[in-house]
């Protein structure tokens, strides 16, 4: 066949004659599609996935535009050229797929969700209607009662979504939870119901006071509730502010729980909360993005006690389950109120008089219209490893936590800032050689604030491993490593914290 972008129509060279059609012909694209997925398998795939591979290739904003030609163009790339803009990308961006990328909440590439996920973009569906998405509306029901169920609500209970990320379905409990309130709020808006108020702890994801910004209640009427030492809500406090917020007028209606925050991974007292809720008549949202996996584990689903008490739930399983970017599900135990509070009954695409049962057609639950099939990776997953498997994956991860806590409880230059946290988030400052024994002097914290930016400096620059840092509070400075791809061992634990030695112990302040 011909090479790259020359084409042979009637005879005559056309060069990039067909470009511009979007359909796959062998004839025309199967040496590039091959080419591409090659590449894609050997020089991303499996190729940065080993330890030996960087984290991440520095490059300056300006290097990396001169690298590749970021700009839209008027004519046609070769094949050769877009395979060579394939390997640029790779190469300059970060490798979430490398055991030693521990910077966020996700990381790893799942081979088996990796291949739903390129299934999934293969078939390009849009998930609204049974006729165009049959498999997929039905393996969403599936997924999201199962889901809901582990959560431990009965089978009959609730409803379900998959979300564009956490931040939308933390916003979708907001909006059910005032539309089960104050249904006028559907038709006559925000001026129809009194000023509403929405509690959630300090340490909670940005995402609640956000999305109250965004649906027009306001960030002051978002109200943040203390956190105690360990990053738990302030049951208290909560109470006080509920009273608070009464008696000046305002009228309060949901409380957002979290179940494994950002930094702390620490679980707020879910029990006493749904207590406080049932109190007032409070809808509870458990925002459990993060922690959610641990439900899948006999060993640590303890650390979500009372989650069955929730009206509301976000799961995620792109976070601590590992599945692929994004992932993001909204689990309520009302059943009707997704449809309720946001049909809009769109005729040209939600008729009711189709051939088939139009209760499969879910795409009015949802503020979205076209929808990516999240699910198929999350299902190819858990039809790959089981139950079990998803248990065993997160017992490995809260084993590595565990020894990586310990191993640097004892080890001279680290110190934790909390002895025991609930997840397999692990905080702690680094003391470079320069700041041990001075604790007492009264510029300690204002240097060791100045650590961890040079520090992380020197990782990323080397490529060797990447973990974030942060203040929070009245805490300086420290990194946060978080654990979430199975596939790390102890050895990988010891890797880590003799790696913070390397870089860091001659580090000046």
């Amino acid at each position: 066949m011909p090479a790259d972008s020359t084409i042979i129509v009637n005879g005559e060279d056309r060069k990039n004659a067909i470009l511009f059609e979007s359909l796959p012909e062998r004839s025309k694209h199967e040496d590039f599609i091959r080419r591409a997925v090659d590449l894609l398998v050997e020089r991303v795939v499996f190729g940065r996935a080993n330890r030996s591979s960087k984290v991440v290739e520095w490059t300056s904003p300006e290097d990396i535009k001169k690298a590749i030609d970021l700009k839209p163009q008027d004519g046609p790339a070769s094949h050769d050229e877009l395979l060579a803009f394939m390997a640029d990308i790779a190469r300059y961006s970060v490798n979430t797929a490398h055991p030693y990328f521990v910077n966020q909440l996700f990381s790893s590439v799942d081979p088996y969700g990796l291949i739903g996920q390129w299934l999934t973009d293969a078939l390009n569906p849009s998930v609204y209607t049974f006729e165009v998405s049959p498999v997929f509306t039905l393996m969403e029901e599936e997924i999201l009662r199962e889901m809901r169920a582990i959560v431990g609500w009965s089978d009959v209970e609730g409803d379900g979504i998959f979300c564009p990320g956490g931040s939308i379905a933390n916003g979708y409990a907001i909006s059910c939870a005032r539309y089960y309130f104050y249904p006028e709020i559907k038709s006559k808006g925000c001026y129809a119901v009194p000023n509403l108020v929405v509690f959630t702890s300090e340490l909670a994801h940005y995402s609640t006071r956000k999305m109250a910004t965004f649906m027009g209640i306001g960030s002051e009427n978002c109200i943040a509730v203390k956190a105690d030492e360990f990053g738990k809500m302030d049951i208290e406090d909560l109470e006080r502010k509920i009273n608070e917020s009464i008696e000046a007028g305002s009228t309060p209606f949901i409380v957002t729980a979290t179940a494994g925050t950002t930094v702390f991974g620490a679980f707020d007292p879910i029990v006493p909360i749904a207590n406080l809720c049932k109190k007032y008549n409070l809808w509870l949202h458990v925002d459990a993005a993060w922690g959610g996996g641990a439900l899948m584990s006999k060993k640590h689903r303890h650390l979500l006690n009372g989650i069955e008490l929730a009206d509301s739930v976000t799961w995620n399983p792109h976070k601590l389950l590992a599945a692929p970017q994004q992932c993001s599900t909204f689990l309520t135990r009302h059943k009707h109120i997704l449809e309720e509070g946001h049909s809009s009954n769109a005729t040209y695409l939600f008729q009711k008089d189709k051939f088939y049962d139009t209760s499969y057609d879910t795409g009015d639950k949802h503020i979205q219209c076209g929808r990516r099939a999240d699910v198929l990776k999350f299902w190819f997953m858990w039809k790959a490893k089981g139950t079990k498997g998803f248990e065993q994956h997160i017992d490995k991860l809260f084993d590595n936590a565990t020894f990586f806590l310990e191993h640097i409880r004892h080890r001279e230059g680290f110190r934790l800032i909390l002895e025991k946290p609930e997840c397999t988030n692990i905080m702690f400052w680094y003391v470079p050689k320069c700041l041990r024994g001075c604790e007492n002097e009264p510029t300690y914290y204002e240097r060791l604030h100045k650590v961890a930016p040079k520090l992380k400096e020197r990782m990323i620059k080397e490529g060797t491993m990447m973990v974030t840092y942060q203040p929070q509070g009245n805490l300086v400075n420290f990194f946060r490593i978080v654990f979430q791809n199975s596939a790390l061992d102890h050895k990988d634990m010891v890797y880590f914290a003799n790696e913070f030695e390397r870089l860091g112990s001659d580090i000046t302040v």
